[in-house]
């Protein structure tokens, strides 16, 4: 039995719907906002129904309490006559399953509450299993994935942590290179001794080989007192040096000497220090065409990358997407003191399907952003705020025609501009229910999202919306 909440200042409305939809229907009816409410959360109800009323004066009252009512979560189908089709499309587009005209056609309204119905089952089981999937502990140390490729990563790690062999991590930014040698150093015999990390690029070459070395008293203008260098701080521990390739040739020929003598000296003394700390290497440059070019020793290559690690880019691991925003999901609702539970289906399909080009760290900084944005305790597809690549965005000249297709500019805009166009249209033919429109197309209804808000900016949405409600 499929149980329905009618939300309606209509009792005939009830009567009506109680008699004509049969045994297999159980109408409840509420016309008092906080009586449904009690309803939706105490009943179990499968599907709701709000029935607009014809009043102006009271419209936007009624628009506002029904956005409130479909906070609940359970599917809604909006109900009202002709003249009310624009409110009712605007409540869609926030979220409504669908729109049925008044007085409804009995066959149509069961049609409907069936889709609404299977459509909430389906979103369920989809948030499940992304909880599942999400909730299964894979990872090594602070790294979090369980694709092939973060596997073979792990399998690397564990060969060489206690293994004194100097280590290369390659990859692209934001792929977490310092949390590969983190996981080497806490993994290993050397877990409690200190770890620190030096970004090289960050360094300004007059400084590098004190920063490094360390340097006595007087041993250069301003130098009022002696410092230890990060070799020395390292101790018996692991010093990370990222960002290797940006390293002059003066400093590389300094830091070769220092690998193959195992010691060094601070700079103004001659004391020799022995080198006791294991050295871990991290670069996102192509150092094989840096040595080709002449820009980077070749004998330091060679003494470097004695074992090399490659941290994959988070497009070749869509897959891990979902436990790593869950993860930063957790952290940062602490961190800004939000409670968070969930990630939708539909935002965690948008997700996967981005291209990162900024990798891990884009997508921590996604999810921040989701968490302060998400209205309540689950962050949907409307949350997050991904970056549009140039090649999807038209130009001021371009000519974007939605009724007789239009355009112009390269062949990869007039392609993106078509898709609006095919986009639009289908949730324009489906009085605006969105999932429907994405099965016509054959595409996700995160996909179906995202060429949305490309039409948005036109205002191509809305008029589209405007030419169905006045058709």
């Amino acid at each position: 039995m499929v149980k329905i909440a009618l939300y309606s200042e209509d009792r005939t409305l009830y009567r009506l719907l109680s008699s004509a939809l049969g045994k297999d229907y159980q109408v409840q009816w509420e016309s008092n906002e906080d009586e449904m409410k009690d309803l939706l959360s105490g009943s179990g109800c499968d599907v709701m129904i709000l029935d607009l009323s014809s009043n102006r004066d009271t419209l936007q009252n009624q628009i506002a309490c029904f956005q409130r009512l479909m906070a609940s979560r359970v599917p809604s189908v909006i109900m009202g006559d002709d003249g009310l089709r624009s409110a009712a499309f605007e409540l869609v587009r926030t979220g409504a399953f669908g729109f049925c005209r008044k007085p409804p056609s009995i066959r149509e309204l069961k049609t409907m509450l069936s889709r609404a119905c299977e459509n909430s089952a389906s979103q369920r089981l989809a948030q499940a299993a992304v909880q599942k999937s999400v909730e299964e502990p894979a990872g090594c140390d602070q790294m979090v994935g369980a694709s092939t490729q973060m596997q073979k990563v792990y399998q690397l790690i564990q060969r060489v942590t206690n293994l004194n062999a100097a280590v290369l991590v390659a990859g692209e930014s934001g792929t977490g290179k310092e949390l590969i040698a983190r996981a080497i150093h806490n993994m290993g015999s050397r877990a409690n001794k200190p770890f620190v990390a030096v970004s090289c690029g960050a360094i300004p070459e007059t400084l590098i080989e004190s920063e490094l070395f360390g340097h006595e008293k007087g041993a250069f203008t301003g130098s009022n007192g002696a410092r230890e260098g990060y070799f020395e701080q390292a101790g018996d521990g692991t010093l990370f040096l990222d960002e290797i390739g940006d390293l002059s040739l003066f400093t590389q020929v300094k830091l070769l000497r220092v690998i193959q003598q195992m010691e060094f000296s601070c700079l103004g003394s001659s004391k020799l220090i022995p080198l006791r700390a294991r050295l871990i290497f991290a670069t996102h440059r192509d150092l094989g065409k840096m040595v080709a070019e002449g820009t980077f020793r070749q004998d330091l290559f060679y003494r470097i990358n004695v074992m090399r690690i490659v941290a994959p880019s988070l497009q070749e691991r869509s897959g891990d997407v979902p436990k790593i925003a869950m993860h930063f999901l957790r952290h940062y609702a602490e961190v800004f003191q939000k409670p968070m539970d969930s990630i939708e289906p539909d935002a965690v399909e948008m997700l996967q399907s981005y291209n990162w080009p900024g990798n891990v760290r884009e997508l921590e900084n996604v999810m921040q952003r989701a968490i302060v944005l998400a209205p309540d305790r689950t962050v949907r597809a409307e949350d997050l705020s991904l970056s549009i690549p140039e090649d999807d965005c038209a130009d001021p000249g371009d000519v974007v025609d939605i009724g007789d297709y239009q355009a112009n500019g390269s062949f990869e805009r007039q392609l993106r501009d078509y898709k609006i166009k095919l986009a639009v249209s289908a949730v324009r033919d489906h009085n605006g229910n969105k999932t429907l429109a994405a099965r016509s197309l054959s595409i996700s209804r995160a996909y179906l999202h995202r060429l949305i808000r490309l039409a948005e900016p036109d205002g191509l949405f809305e008029m589209e919306m405007e030419k169905a409600a006045n058709s």
